[in-house]
C-alpha cells in the first residue's frame, strides 16, 4: 500500500509539474510507380478515403462546445517536419482523433510561429527522478533572444486579428467513443485513450485550466501513461526521434513546415 500511495504522488507531482510550466498561468517515404493507371487508380482511392475520413471527422466534433466553431480543425492527417540544428523531426499529426487540437497546430505551423521559437524545457531524468520526461516548446515570447529565460513557459498566441490569445479546449477521444470529450479530464486507468503518451508522442501544454493550452507543445521522452486522460495528445513522432532525444534548452526550430496533408486544414470562414 506504501509502494502505491508513494507512486500515485510521485505521478501526481510530475503531472502538476507540466501545468506549472505550461502555458500562460492566465489563462515516412513513399515508393512511387512509374505505371500511370496505377498511380491514378491510388489516386482515386486516396481521394475517396479522405473525403470519407474528413466527413466523419466533421460530424465527431461536439460543435456545442463553446467558441469551437472559430477555431481551425485537421479533417485527416498531416505531416510537419521540424528542423532543429539542421536535422529534422517528421511528427504525423492526427486529426481525426484531435481535429481541434491538431488544427490548432497546423494552423501555427502555416503562420510560420513556430519558426525561431527555443525549447525551454529539457527533462532526460535525473539520479532522483531517472525517468525520461519531456522536451517542451512554442512559447512565443521565446523567439527573443533577451527574454528572460525563468520566465519562458509563460507564453501564448495572440490572434492577430483579434489582439486575444487563442485558447482551445482540452481535447481527448476514449476508446469506443465516436467523438472526443472536451473541456475536461478523466481516469484514463479506467477508460484508456485513443492516443497515448507513448515515447514520441507529442501532446500540447497547458496550465491547471484544462481549456488553456495555446501554442505550447511537448515530446513524450518516454512512456508516460499518467498523463492519459489529462493532456491532449495530437500527433507522434515517425521519424528523427534521435534528434529529439539531442534537443537541449535553448536550442531553436530552424523551420516548422506541413509537407502532406495541407488541404486538410479548414479554418472559419473557409
Amino acid at each position: 500500500m506504501r509502494l502505491k500511495i508513494s507512486q500515485f504522488l510521485l505521478s501526481l507531482a510530475i503531472a502538476s509539474a507540466l501545468m506549472l510550466a505550461g502555458c500562460s498561468t492566465q489563462q515516412v517515404p513513399s515508393n512511387t510507380s512509374s505505371a500511370t493507371s496505377t498511380a491514378t487508380s491510388n489516386a482515386s482511392e486516396a481521394s475517396t478515403k479522405t473525403t470519407t475520413e474528413a466527413t466523419s471527422v466533421s460530424q465527431s466534433i461536439d460543435e456545442s462546445v463553446p467558441g469551437i466553431a472559430n477555431l481551425p480543425r485537421l479533417e485527416g492527417k498531416a505531416t510537419v517536419v521540424l528542423t532543429v540544428k539542421g536535422s529534422p523531426i517528421t511528427i504525423e499529426v492526427d486529426g481525426t482523433n484531435a481535429p481541434i487540437t491538431a488544427g490548432n497546430f497546423i494552423d501555427l505551423v502555416q503562420k510560420g510561429v513556430y519558426n525561431g521559437l527555443a525549447f525551454h524545457r529539457v527533462e532526460r531524468g535525473t539520479p532522483e527522478k531517472p525517468q525520461p520526461f519531456v522536451v517542451q516548446g512554442g512559447d512565443p515570447q521565446s523567439k527573443d533572444p533577451k527574454f528572460p529565460v525563468d520566465q519562458l513557459g509563460t507564453g501564448s498566441y495572440i490572434d492577430p486579428k483579434t489582439g486575444n490569445i487563442r485558447y482551445i479546449p482540452l481535447e481527448i477521444k476514449p476508446k469506443g467513443s465516436n467523438t472526443p470529450l472536451y473541456n475536461k479530464t478523466f481516469d484514463a486507468t479506467a477508460q484508456p485513450v485513443v492516443l497515448p503518451h507513448k515515447q514520441g508522442a507529442v501532446a500540447m501544454a497547458r496550465s491547471q485550466q484544462p481549456d488553456s493550452a495555446s501554442s505550447q507543445f511537448y515530446f513524450a521522452l518516454a512512456d508516460i501513461g499518467f498523463l492519459d486522460g489529462n493532456y491532449a495528445v495530437f500527433g507522434n513522432v515517425t521519424q528523427g526521434f534521435d534528434v529529439v532525444n539531442k534537443i537541449q534548452q535553448g536550442d531553436r526550430i530552424d523551420s516548422a513546415k506541413v509537407t502532406q496533408g495541407a488541404e486538410n486544414l479548414k479554418t472559419p470562414g473557409q
